[in-house]
């Protein structure tokens, strides 16, 4: 016998994910009063002072209240190794875990997409939506946005050893630069952060509360969506379970999959669409084919090396004794300052691996703190992280659905480090690491590296201790990848090719990925996405 389905009525537009991009299509969408939206989130909502408290990523990450408790397949170029891949489950998605860094990329990468064949793409032509949302702490320019929804702050911290590093990069030149986020990212400098008042900001802050307060909006937690509904090449709506009872959901405009990298390709395999090999596996009939889902996967692989340090105050040494505990503590409480409003990452740079590059390909992520692997304990001796990472690798991976179980996490491989070209980086970003560390500026501090550590200098052996000690930095993009080819899963208006009344508006749209951090390129897409649906485009 059928499974009895509950009709949940008809709207204009279903949107699949309250995460980075389902929050802002949420707002959007429903300030024309006569749109009707439903907003479907696998999780819970964001109510849980670790999601709100910036510190508290490290105990929203590996907690399946706030995350999807992903790993990816074993990793040949990481040794074999599996990762951990945090995704957001709760309101606002990423944005409710993440490093909080506001990062936009770089010129060059939008203009790539649209010399990709992705018009309307460019620099020139992204700005404005990335201004649209902005309420930047240095007010309106042209650059720069006041007002909006998504908030950007200076990070409420000060650590004499990240300017140490600072001064010992300029004698390598690589200078300050007041700005990462003009369309040129090379220099130094503190990240930026979205961020109020020392408390974490994200989507569900900033763009979907607000909508709650209209009626033509409803939101509907703890519920998976299991399907898309197809009538012959159109989507008309979706099918989601929640409390043990499906549920289907009617669209009479569009469906919006704002469902991340990893989940929306996995939706669109559940539901038909995607490669036929894939789905012929799965034992799911083919309803489109269409080769891009799930492929294009890219993501930037962090490289930790660690320095002891002397002399310096570092977060191992106050984390490591009861009164530096209750001194963090206290100074957060009271000023909502202190390594308890720290980002992840406080201090950046962005360089060349190579002189010849045009613009950076490396980031560096430099922290007042060290441990063996991230998650463990912080070392008991004073000690720096300098992490760097290739902003634009040429290995590609791929996210298919594993089974038809829509529970089932998908398969990610990403294939780290696999094109000789990314392994080149590598070595180089750590000899690089290497030097910026004898700087001058730095030599009372004595630094002594522990990781990689000594005896891993040939090219070789650097590359497998890389391969041990390398993570994610959790920015998957490009598995649904916009284009105007026959492989592209989106056009550049994010419909889905072959296919009515859906599209994908998420970070799987990115047809390459951006040379930065990748949560506001999302609300920037998602902000673009928005206007073009309501313009009819």
């Amino acid at each position: 016998m059928d499974e009895t389905v509950r009709d949940e009525g008809r709207y204009d537009y279903v949107v699949v994910g309250a995460g980075t991009a389902g929050c802002v299509l949420a707002n959007r969408l429903t300030q024309d009063a006569g749109t009707r939206v439903l907003l479907i989130e696998a999780g819970g909502s964001d109510n849980y002072h670790w999601v709100h408290i910036p510190v508290g990523y490290l105990y929203c990450i590996g907690n399946p209240r706030t995350d999807w408790m992903m790993k990816t397949a074993p990793e040949p170029g990481l040794n074999g190794r599996s990762l951990v891949y945090p995704r957001g489950k709760v309101l606002g998605g990423c944005t409710s875990v993440n490093g909080m860094i506001y990062m936009r990329g770089q010129a060059a990468d939008y203009d790539g997409w649209r010399q990709m064949g992705n018009a309307g793409w460019g620099w020139d032509d992204v700005l404005p939506y990335f201004r649209k949302s902005e309420d930047h702490h240095g007010g309106a320019s042209a650059l720069h946005g006041a007002g909006g929804e998504w908030k950007v702050a200076r990070q409420r911290l000060e650590w004499d050893i990240l300017r140490a590093v600072q001064e010992g990069a300029k004698e390598f030149g690589i200078m300050p630069r007041a700005d990462f986020n003009d369309g040129d990212n090379e220099g130094s400098g503190f990240f930026e952060v979205n961020q109020k008042g020392g408390i974490r900001w994200n989507t569900a802050k900033g763009f979907l509360r607000p909508a709650l307060k209209r009626p033509n909006l409803r939101l509907v937690t703890h519920a998976t969506t299991e399907s898309l509904v197809l009538d012959g090449r159109r989507v008309v709506g979706v099918r989601y379970r929640r409390g043990g009872v499906l549920h289907e959901a009617r669209a009479g405009a569009e469906v919006l999959l704002a469902a991340g990298a990893i989940n929306s390709p996995k939706l669109m395999e559940l539901s038909g669409i995607g490669r036929p090999d894939v789905l012929k596996g799965l034992g799911i009939e083919v309803a489109h084919e269409s080769a891009g889902v799930g492929e294009n996967l890219q993501d930037h692989l962090q490289i930790r090396t660690v320095y002891t340090v002397e002399g310096a105050r570092t977060l191992n040494t106050m984390f490591n004794s009861l009164a530096g505990k209750a001194g963090i503590a206290l100074q957060y409480a009271l000023m909502r300052k202190g390594p308890m409003s720290m980002a992840p990452s406080q201090f950046g740079m962005f360089t060349k691996s190579d002189p010849a590059k045009a613009t950076p390909d490396l980031e560096y992520h430099v922290q007042p703190l060290s441990t063996d692997r991230l998650g463990d304990p912080l070392h008991a001796f004073p000690a720096i992280t300098v992490s760097v990472c290739n902003l634009r690798p040429d290995s590609v991976g791929s996210s298919h659905a594993a089974t038809p179980d829509p529970e089932a996490q998908p398969q990610i491989r990403l294939n780290y480090l696999s094109a000789e070209s990314d392994r080149d980086v590598a070595v180089k970003a750590v000899r690089q690491a290497r030097r910026i560390m004898t700087a001058k500026a730095l030599s009372p501090y004595r630094p002594t590296e522990i990781l990689p550590g000594p005896g891993h200098d040939g090219d070789e052996a650097l590359v497998r201790k890389i391969g041990d000690i390398a993570t994610t930095i959790f920015h998957p993009v490009g598995t649904c990848r916009m284009g105007a080819d026959d492989r592209a899963v989106v056009d550049p208006q994010l419909r889905v090719r072959g296919i009515g009344g859906l599209r994908v508006i998420d970070a799987s749209i990115m047809p390459r990925i951006v040379s930065g951090n990748t949560a506001s390129p999302v609300v920037m897409i998602a902000e673009k996405a928005a206007d073009m649906i309501r313009r009819g485009q």
